[in-house]
């Protein structure tokens, strides 16, 4: 059994390094020494999670509880560990700190194991009902007592959500595989695995048992794939040079749902891979009448509003993803369900099928009313996907998606199979969705309202870091400066985050929690900004400006540096 103190003094190792590669050939080292049975638990625990969003786990152990724990086990009053924090800025170093001069310790201790740390993270989580708090901090606390102070360190940045290793999903697949063959070469089917089933401990856990298994990895319903991710273009030409004949699908700005159903079993996950079911009864109900006993697609929510005639915008859809008033929600926002691709389809994982056989099967079980196929016709000039364009816009739509015809469904990965077309791409205006990492103080006009813009980072995959592309100070109204400053608030830091290269500093940190759509004018070459960081200079938004917060998407998501790149080539080349 590998023991904790082992983890954590690897932990500490990681925390040194600064290169990826570095970082892989350490964690490795730790990797290879866990058997299949601990395998799962330790990716999760390096991962910072305890099970895969969609199945909803979480500590809910913010900085308060964590520090009466910590009081409790030390013998420190609360005020004390405050004080020490204050100065760390880290409750991690904090707690190594003050157990490294305990005024008290546990009568018995005994040494543990991942298995141990990771079951009481868990029992610590479902705590549920009257008194939780209270039994979330003693099962903290008996984890604390058996802590030396490098274990206490990970152990409290685990339970706060913050344990600033800088080791992304990419360098743990890497590390994966060089802990089993010596080198990355089985990195490329470790990641296919992960990206159709969004689960990188169940994927360990296969790989160890069965390492041959994960090359034949397929989709299996109730464990949801990583979102296909399109590329973009700013012309029709530019588009049908690259894909010929395509077909071209209405861009809709709604509510991304992927749908499994399975019998009577129906389960919906937002784009972010949140179980969403209890949100969206009349889906669910719809779902139930799809013709297809085993079945995975992936559609569009959109709320329509019958006295206009026409799709109510994004911010009102999202009204429909709530906890409370459904019913109520459900009238006054009716949705209906644009279906634009299939997974899954009775026992077959469609995703290695050509889109033009998937396509076929969405036509033939959706129907309507609710459900119904994507708008899509094929087109095989720029003349005709012109036309299309300009037809998506006057309906009010955001613009279109042109896909090959003969792609399979990437899982997780941004390729030219389907290529985005948007309103602003023709325009010198264009958008990003990027995370934000930190906010600054209101000066001036905005000094009553103590916000004065954010801190925005792109991310580079290559890498696994974030790289800062943008201070944002405009786009937001009274209302979304009150509410931008009360979240991010909570997920205040003292540091920067693990993953996150930076030349510019703000007023506060904020772990990267929060995905923004932001609109600029151009791309610039700047020393403030590590995006695509070379010779002294990366690139940086010009007039940047908050479009809205994107609740839906996830930080897997956001803008790669190498779009951002490939966009300045594009500004260039409109420009030439």
């Amino acid at each position: 059994m590998l023991a904790f103190s082992d983890v954590a003094a690897v932990f500490e190792e990681i925390e040194k390094r600064s290169g990826r590669l570095e970082m892989t050939d350490v964690l490795a080292t730790l990797l290879k020494r866990a058997d299949k049975g601990e395998i799962g638990k330790l990716v999760y625990i390096i991962q910072g999670i305890l099970a895969p969003p969609y199945e909803g786990i979480d500590l809910g152990m913010g900085e308060r509880f964590a520090i009466e724990a910590i009081a409790s086990a030390s013998g420190y009053t609360k005020a004390q560990v405050e004080s020490s924090y204050k100065k760390s800025g880290d409750l991690g170093d904090t707690v190594e700190e003050l157990f490294g001069k305990r005024k008290q310790t546990a009568l018995s201790t005994s040494e543990m194991d991942v298995g141990y740390v990771y079951d009481a993270m868990l029992k610590i989580a479902k705590a549920s009902g009257t008194g939780s708090q209270e039994q979330k901090i003693k099962y903290l606390v008996e984890v604390l007592n058996n802590s030396n102070p490098l274990e206490a360190r990970y152990i409290v940045r685990f339970v706060i959500g913050s344990l600033r290793l800088g080791v992304g999903d990419p360098t743990i697949l890497d590390a994966l595989s060089v802990a089993k063959s010596g080198d990355r070469s089985l990195r490329e089917p470790l990641e296919r695995a992960y990206n159709v089933c969004a689960d990188m401990g169940y994927v360990a856990r296969m790989f160890y048992d069965k390492p041959e298994s994960i090359s034949g990895f397929h989709v299996q319903p109730f464990k949801p794939l990583m979102p296909a991710l399109a590329e973009r273009e700013n012309t029709p030409k530019a588009i049908t040079e690259r894909l010929g004949k395509c077909a071209v699908e209405m861009k809709y700005d709604g509510f991304r749902l992927q749908c499994h159903k399975k019998g009577d079993k129906v389960e919906l996950y937002s784009r972010k891979l949140e179980k969403m079911t209890s949100m969206f009864p009349d889906l669910v109900a719809e779902m139930k009448k799809v013709k297809a006993k085993e079945i995975i697609f992936e559609g569009e929510a959109l709320a329509f509003d019958k006295q206009k005639d026409r799709y109510f915008p994004f911010q009102q859809t999202m009204h429909r993803r709530r906890k409370h008033g459904i019913e109520a929600a459900s009238k006054e926002y009716p949705l209906d369900l644009f279906v634009f691709d299939i997974l899954y389809l009775e026992g077959k994982d469609m995703t290695n099928e050509p889109y033009e056989k998937r396509r076929g099967e969405v036509e033939r079980l959706f129907k309507g009313p609710v459900l119904l196929p994507s708008g899509m016709k094929m087109v095989k000039s720029a003349g005709e996907l012109s036309k299309q364009f300009k037809d998506a816009l006057a309906k009010g739509l955001e613009g279109i998606i042109a896909k090959d015809l003969s792609a399979p469904y990437t899982a997780g990965k941004r390729k030219f199979a389907w290529i985005k077309l948007k309103k602003s791409y023709g325009k010198a205006v264009d958008t990003i969705d990027a995370v934000v990492v930190g906010y600054y103080l209101g000066q001036g006009a905005r000094a009553e309202f103590e916000f004065g813009g954010i801190l925005a980072a792109v991310y580079n995959p290559e890498r696994g870091r974030l790289e800062t592309v943008a201070r944002i100070g405009s786009g937001f109204s009274e209302d979304e400066m009150k509410s931008f400053k009360e979240n991010l608030e909570k997920i205040k830091t003292k540091q920067a985050p693990g993953l996150l290269d930076y030349n510019v500093e703000p007023d506060f940190w904020v772990e990267p929690k929060y995905v923004v759509e932001i609109a600029f004018d151009d791309i610039t070459k700047s020393p403030m900004h590590t995006c695509g960081l070379k010779e002294g200079k990366g690139y940086a938004l010009r007039f940047p400006r908050l479009v809205r917060l994107r609740t839906d998407k996830a930080m897997k998501e956001i803008t790669t540096t190498e779009e951002v790149v490939d966009m300045y080539e594009l500004q260039r080349s409109r420009s030439a």
